[in-house]
């Protein structure tokens, strides 16, 4: 369905609608992106989402102090289960940073996929716009030559002058290099 423009409509409100609906774009991907999640992908992101939060670094801390606690003797009662330097938890510590670090690492690799989508969808949003901006300069030239306007700007052929896309990407490789 092509958009229509009422003649009463407002440039604030067409804006307006063309937010509108890029919001919804971009909405309806992220829902897309997070409809074809694997359910490893569903439970790394959801472990992720628990292990990233306060509540959990605080029961980490607190788990820290009592075992601290509880092996150095310094409760009456308890004998230490793991005296200092606390091997047994170096070891747990260090199982618990590998399993978060690995289930961090597979929800960046598949925040970075939707993350590389975006960026391909933006480049061919912008290579649209870059097109009916062109496209729109050169009407201008000829409603302003229609009207016996002449302006004489070098910038606007520049403007008009389709953007090869090859040229930018070997600027780029060069600047990688």
């Amino acid at each position: 369905m092509p958009n229509t423009v009422k003649p009463s409509s407002t440039v604030e409100e067409i804006h307006a609608e063309k937010a509108r609906h890029h919001r919804l774009v971009v909405q309806s991907y992220r829902a897309k992106a997070d409809a074809k999640r694997t359910l490893s992908d569903k439970f790394a992101d959801k472990l992720t989402s628990r292990f990233g939060s306060v509540i959990f670094l605080s029961l980490n801390a607190i788990w820290f102090i009592v075992w601290v606690v509880f092996n150095t003797g310094l409760v009456p009662g308890i004998e230490p289960f793991d005296p200092f330097p606390f091997g047994l938890l170096t070891m747990i510590v260090s199982l618990e940073a590998i399993f978060l670090a690995i289930i961090v690492l597979i929800s960046q690799n598949r925040a970075a996929k939707v993350a590389e989508l975006r960026e391909e969808i933006d480049l061919q949003i912008n290579s649209i716009a870059e097109t009916e901006i062109s496209k729109a300069i050169v009407l201008l030239e000829l409603l302003l030559d229609k009207s016996g306007i002449q302006i004489d700007d070098p910038d606007i052929a520049d403007m008009v002058r389709p953007i090869r896309s090859a040229d930018i990407e070997r600027a780029l490789e060069k600047q990688l290099k």
